[in-house]
């Protein structure tokens, strides 16, 4: 979730109206997306082509001879590719049959899109009409489209047969270039007359086919994240597995970060992973961490990437207005070089992942360069605890900022068993157990390149996990399990939840703690059957839909997993092996290209 939203003036939007996402076909190629239904046809909602956090295109919509074709299909081919079919029906003789149809071919760029338009006739006689394709720009932030505010439509700069062109106040420009042939009309439409609509005269003979391609291109300054250099930082994996499904999951997931790789406008030799499209296509401390951590096995390329485009973002000041700190590591950066810092858990994740990266081959010197960031990275987390009664803690002060700071940041994640939402400031179960695996593996990379501190760092992870033992632990009538986290009057909150399985393979739990967490997530109630559980079926605040209070997100099923088997018992073990016929069902559902997240209630057997 972003704390950023500051956008130009819109049209008010109820807070219940972000645009719905999940009947959308997405393409990626980042910094560039977009969004349609699958029709192919632009205009609505979130609809749109971006590049970054700005909307540069929002209505392409094509019409033959005034009427907008029947669509029969349309999905994604690829991570930035689409393919739209669409009949219009009244073209060619009367009967049942279609007999002429238009085709749309959709590839995504960094910059924006190319969309050839192709009418095909399989008609018997000639046929004639008028193809014609209606733009408009609102070049709106993509804040105010997931707030579901009504972009104002901007006149056009400039108009000729060849080109469209819209240039934003602040120098954000999107020009629609068409290739052979020029339209032979240039109109306007809408209720401002903001809509320019080109136009072409067809004539196609038996078997014949025509076809016009447009390129929509943005240009302006320098995002948060650029285009990648053409080279991916990862090796293709093999999958061998007795169950197909999994090596085409595994396929498609790689093929997809593909779509989200971007590289650090400072230095574009550093690759960093974007969060997600549509609303997250930038730089997030946390989720470029998480993926970077997971890719390892493919190379530790985008982990150092990944390391030093935030390293070069650490926070060295205290300013409560975007929750920087000296050592901290960001949340997001948006457009304008906007950045915030409202995280807990990116700084330790940092840590962790700059210490995997070593242990799987990253370069000695340059885990050594990044040195200076981690002592500075430990030194945060030594005093979010200092000031957190020993616990480390998120508070925001401003009342602008999140509210809460760990990966489940929406208001009403961190809520009691009754429903009852916990009052800051919130120390997270899962960041201490980050905290203790950040204190005991910078540790290591400490005596490892020679510098002072190591000890300290241990026995500080030592009180730490002592303190976790003491104040975390509760119990229901089905045995012990860890609070999702504290308030701020030390009070345990104690809905179960998700949360729990991060504390697996930090080493902050002991034998019987770690069998204890691993019951909690095999039951029903956090196993779904398609995966896991944000939040306890028996909670009074579960709902299945919601964004973090029931819903299954694909990547904190994959921590848990991880955890799991970083555990090897054979209780473990089955509850891994669950977790994952839940994402292989549920990744099957969705053309094995798992989104964010999903809900629904418990898969039925089989």
């Amino acid at each position: 979730m972003s704390a950023i939203e500051h956008v130009p003036p819109v049209a008010a939007a109820a807070p219940d109206a972000q645009p719905w996402l999940h009947d959308l076909v997405t393409v990626v190629a980042a910094p560039g997306l977009a969004l349609s239904g699958p029709d192919g046809q632009l205009g609505g909602g979130a609809d749109g082509v971006y590049r970054g956090d700005r909307r540069v295109l929002s209505r392409l919509r094509v019409t033959v001879d005034g009427r907008e074709p029947a669509p029969v299909g349309g999905q994604a081919t690829g991570t930035a590719t689409a393919r739209f079919v669409a009949v219009p029906r009244h073209l060619g003789p009367a009967g049942p049959d279609p007999t002429v149809f238009l085709e749309r071919d959709r590839a995504v760029t960094p910059a924006g899109l190319r969309e050839t338009v192709t009418l095909v006739s399989r008609a018997d006689r000639p046929v004639r009409c008028v193809l014609a394709v209606e733009l408009a720009a609102d070049l709106a932030d993509i804040a105010a489209v997931k707030a579901g505010a009504d972009g104002t439509e901007r006149s056009p700069a400039a108009v000729r047969p060849g080109e469209v062109r819209w240039v934003a106040p602040d120098g954000t420009a999107v020009a629609v270039r068409v290739t052979a042939p020029e339209p032979a009309g240039v109109g306007a439409a809408g209720p401002t007359g903001a809509r320019p609509t080109l136009s072409w005269p067809v004539r196609l003979a038996p078997g014949a086919s025509w076809r016009v391609t447009l390129e929509v291109v943005a240009t302006g300054g320098p995002g948060p994240v650029t285009a990648p250099p053409t080279r991916v930082p990862w090796s293709a994996p093999e999958v061998a597995a007795g169950d197909h499904r999994l090596a085409a999951l595994v396929g498609r997931g790689v093929a997809e970060l593909g779509g989200l790789l971007a590289a650090d406008p400072l230095d574009r030799a550093d690759h960093v992973l974007t969060a997600g499209a549509p609303w997250f296509l930038t730089l997030f401390g946390r989720d470029s961490l998480w993926a970077a951590r997971m890719a390892l096995p493919l190379g530790t390329g985008l982990a150092a990437g990944t390391l030093r485009t935030l390293a070069r973002r650490q926070g060295t000041r205290t300013d409560p207005a975007t929750a920087e700190e000296p050592g901290k590591i960001l949340h997001e950066v948006r457009e304008g070089g906007r950045t915030y810092f409202g995280t807990v858990d990116a700084t330790p994740l940092w840590v962790s992942l700059l210490h995997d990266a070593w242990r799987w081959g990253m370069p000695e010197s340059e885990v050594a360069a990044l040195a200076p960031n981690l002592e500075a990275a430990l030194g945060w987390l030594a005093d979010r605890a200092a000031d957190g009664d020993g616990v480390v803690r998120y508070h925001d002060r401003t009342g602008r900022g999140l509210a809460n700071q760990g990966w489940k940041d929406s208001h009403d994640s961190v809520q009691f068993a009754d429903g009852r939402l916990a009052a800051a400031p919130i120390a997270l179960c899962e960041v201490q157990g980050y905290a203790y695996a950040a204190a005991r593996q910078g540790a290591d990379l400490l005596d490892a390149l020679g510098r002072p501190g190591g000890a300290a760092w241990r026995e500080w992870a030592a009180a730490l996990a002592a303190r976790f033992r003491d104040r975390f632990w509760v119990e229901d009538p089905a045995g012990r399990y860890p609070a999702i986290a504290l308030d701020g009057t030390g009070r345990r909150v104690d809905t179960v939840t998700s949360n729990i399985g991060h504390l697996l393979g930090t080493g902050l739990l002991d034998e019987a703690e770690t069998a204890a967490v691993v019951r909690r997530l095999a039951a029903p109630d956090m196993d779904c059957g398609v995966g896991l559980r944000t939040m306890s079926a028996r909670s009074a605040g579960f709902n299945p839909l919601s964004y973090h209070g029931g819903s299954v997100w694909s990547h904190d099923t994959a921590v848990v997993l991880g955890g799991l088997a970083a555990t090897g018992t054979g209780p473990a073990r089955d509850a891994a092996a669950g977790l994952v016929r839940g994402l292989l069902a549920a990744g099957s559902a969705f053309d094995w290209r798992l989104p964010e997240l999903y809900g629904g209630e418990t898969a039925a057997p089989g």
